[in-house]
């Protein structure tokens, strides 16, 4: 599984993630500063699932159809440690009951939602 980590997710988080041996790239370390459209231009081209905080995502992809055929995943969450997120995650992706793949996953501390595009 392929992902790809937003600018605003934490680096504890990315090396939790890889050290349970995701394949999971950090926008924040390897294009720092670039706009959410190009975030999924990478994510289409890769192949990777969009890990991310902001909630400018929803708008990309249900009005103005920018799709990331893998899928994202946006925490909506204000306080955490720094490697809660990439627990989180680990533990959304082992579960087998949640197809990621083109749709919006919303976690926003307290419950999961879904929305298919």
């Amino acid at each position: 599984m392929k992902l790809l980590a937003n600018e605003k997710f934490h680096l504890d988080s990315v090396l939790l993630l890889r050290k349970i041996v995701y394949d999971i790239k950090s926008v924040g370390e390897d294009h720092p500063s670039i706009k959410d459209k190009e975030v999924i231009a990478i994510a289409q081209s890769e192949k990777r699932i969009i890990l991310t905080f902001d909630r400018d995502y929803g708008e990309l992809i249900f009005k103005h159809k920018l799709k990331p055929s893998e899928g994202v995943i946006y925490l909506r969450i204000d306080k955490y440690s720094p490697d809660e997120p990439g627990k989180f995650i680990n533990l959304l992706l082992k579960n087998n009951n949640f197809d990621i793949k083109a749709k919006l996953t919303v976690y926003d501390g307290n419950f999961l939602r879904q929305r298919k595009y």
